[in-house]
Order: C-alpha cells, then sequence, then structure tokens
C-alpha cells in the first residue's frame, strides 16, 4: 500500500539541540497512528518536524513518496498536510464560519457542508467568534479548519486535551467518522493512552526522542500490562 508518510532514521531538534533521535515510522494511506509516551519524550517536536517548525539534521522525511524535508512550511501544507496544533490557534475575532472559509480551497473534497456534517456544533454556532465558544466547541473548529485545506495527512496534537468527557466522546465519535469513511491518513498525538488505541489502527510510543515501539493499537490495548509499562497509566 502505498505510504502517506515515512520517516527514517530522523534526526531532529531546535538549532544545536537534538531532541529527536534515529526516528523511524510509516503510515499507509488512509492509516492512523497513535503516537503515545510521557511529556517531554519528543511527541509535539516530531510533528513539528514532520510540518516543517524544527531544526531538520538528518534521515529522511518523505510524505506522498515525496522527499519534503528541505520544503518550506507552506509547500508541505499545499502537498497535503494537515496540522491542528497543540493549544488549538483559531482566529478568537473571526467568526466560525469565517475561521472556516479562510482555509478553503476551490474544488477541494471538504466544504462548509461537511465540516458542519462532521461537527454539528458548528453549525449551531457558525455566526459565533472564535473567543465566543467552549473550548471543545474550538478543538472541533482547529480540526474542520484544518479539514478544510483538504489534508491527504492530518497531523493533531493533543485534541482531547483538558476537554470535558462529553465532548471527548463527541470528538472521539467524529475521529472514527475519518478514521473509517475518508480517504485522509491521520497521526494523533495523544495523552489519553487508552482513548487514542480505540480510535487507530497502529500505535508508536516514544522516550527520550527514540521509538520504543511500533505496533498494532489493538494488541497494545489488549494488554494493559505492557501499555503501562510503556506510557503513564492514564
Amino acid at each position: 500500500m502505498p505510504e502517506a508518510l515515512r520517516l527514517q532514521g530522523l534526526r531532529a531538534g531546535y538549532g544545536e539541540t537534538v531532541i529527536l533521535e534515529d526516528v523511524a515510522l510509516n503510515v499507509p494511506e488512509r492509516g492512523s497512528l497513535a503516537v503515545l509516551g510521557r511529556n517531554g519524550v519528543g511527541k509535539t517536536t516530531l510533528l513539528a518536524t514532520i510540518m516543517g517548525h524544527t531544526t531538520f539534521h538528518a534521515g529522511e522525511i518523505s510524505a506522498m513518496g515525496r522527499a519534503i524535508h528541505s520544503l518550506p512550511v507552506y509547500e508541505r501544507n499545499r502537498l497535503g498536510i494537515g496540522y491542528v496544533p497543540q493549544g488549538r490557534d483559531i482566529f478568537p475575532s473571526l467568526t466560525v464560519e469565517e475561521n472556516l472559509t479562510v482555509a478553503a480551497r476551490p474544488g477541494a473534497r471538504w466544504t462548509l457542508e461537511r465540516v458542519y456534517d462532521l461537527f454539528p456544533r458548528l453549525a449551531e454556532r457558525r455566526q459565533h467568534r472564535g473567543n465566543q465558544i467552549s473550548g471543545g466547541e474550538q478543538q472541533m473548529l482547529a480540526i474542520g479548519r484544518a479539514l478544510m485545506g483538504n489534508p491527504v495527512l492530518l497531523l493533531m496534537d493533543e485534541p482531547l486535551e483538558g476537554l470535558a468527557p462529553i465532548i471527548v466522546e463527541a470528538l472521539l465519535a467524529s475521529l472514527k467518522r475519518l478514521i473509517s469513511e475518508d480517504s485522509l491518513a491521520i497521526v494523533l498525538v495523544e495523552q489519553h493512552a487508552k482513548l487514542a488505541l480505540q480510535v487507530t489502527r497502529e500505535a508508536l510510543v516514544m522516550s527520550r526522542g527514540r521509538v520504543i515501539h511500533h505496533g498494532p493499537s489493538a494488541e497494545l490495548l489488549a494488554d494493559p500490562e505492557r501499555l503501562a509499562s510503556l506510557v503513564v497509566a492514564q
């Protein structure tokens, strides 16, 4: 199966400081990968490196069969990489609908109607400004805005952080729909390990900037002792 993302021997960080060391992974088209591990092990740096926000030192980063480690951020986005950063980063002074339309691409398969179908709460609040909606709705908006860019690969950094349980359930249901029904690949960084494993096909665990486990999500979910030995108990 063709690969949406491939990393090989990746070494990266910030300036001369190396955070990621010899990281390798692959995500097939329409694949889904949970990236797990304790705080500070390099998970956010991994997504930032794929997107082009860190210092690349060595190795290979390819997306959709094309080497991208020398491309600027905007070209990686045009190639089909969407990014939902930790902290949401929506436009607070724009309405929900304006936040979505500002990221739209002509002829894209993702439209306002599709985003509103995925997140009905956003349709109800389409004329509210970004700073007038709840944290959970802001997270939905951040994901919806990334989808409006018509990604082939979607990177999400802790989308469940700080949300009420009812909102977490709604977001998980939407993620399951994306993974089962759409044609994009997903890389999900998440502290809630068990929840992430429930919605993804593959799992990767990091420690001190290195990969220490890579395998099927279902197998790790079915082995609580192994899961607990690899990541902080959830």
